[in-house]
């Protein structure tokens, strides 16, 4: 077991850039590409058991100076998803143990979620939660790519 464990861990190693990230709003079914058709982001699992994962929405206007506005700012945190931590694997689940984050209620949590590794691509799904973008409980489908 120990050394599936050990498998399971050297695939995840590296960094990843994000594909797709789908939503399902578990009250409805309804699926959305929360950051649009086109986030995107960066997850990274290394070595030293650390990981951080960056989610960008798709079309995220730049501020008109250096420093935003009220409205930008609030624009850009809503278009934008990240955290870093430790992490475990267990299985087909790996655990966030979240230490940073651009949600100060995501920071002290820890995050489990399924994933599969599929040649080049990485499938993580979350476990239902509520969202910290909708407040609907949901479940989302992130797909990665190894980056080479």
């Amino acid at each position: 077991m120990a050394q599936e464990q050990q498998y399971c861990a050297s695939l995840l190693l590296g960094t990843w850039k994000l594909q797709s990230f789908t939503t399902e709003d578990l009250a409805t079914g309804q699926k959305t590409g929360l950051f649009g058709a086109h986030p995107s982001g960066y997850l990274c699992y290394g070595p030293d058991l650390r990981m951080y994962a960056i989610l960008v929405e798709e079309g995220r206007n730049a501020p008109a100076d250096l420093v935003p506005t009220d409205a930008e700012r609030i624009d850009l945190y809503n278009g934008f998803s990240s955290y870093a931590g430790t992490y475990s694997i267990e299985g087909d689940r790996v655990s966030h143990y979240v230490d940073a984050s651009w949600n100060q209620m995501w920071t002290g949590t820890t995050h489990v979620r399924q994933f599969r590794i599929d040649g080049k691509y990485l499938y993580i799904t979350t476990l239902p939660a509520r969202s910290p973008v909708t407040g609907n409980e949901c479940i989302s489908e992130l797909v990665w790519i190894k980056v080479e």
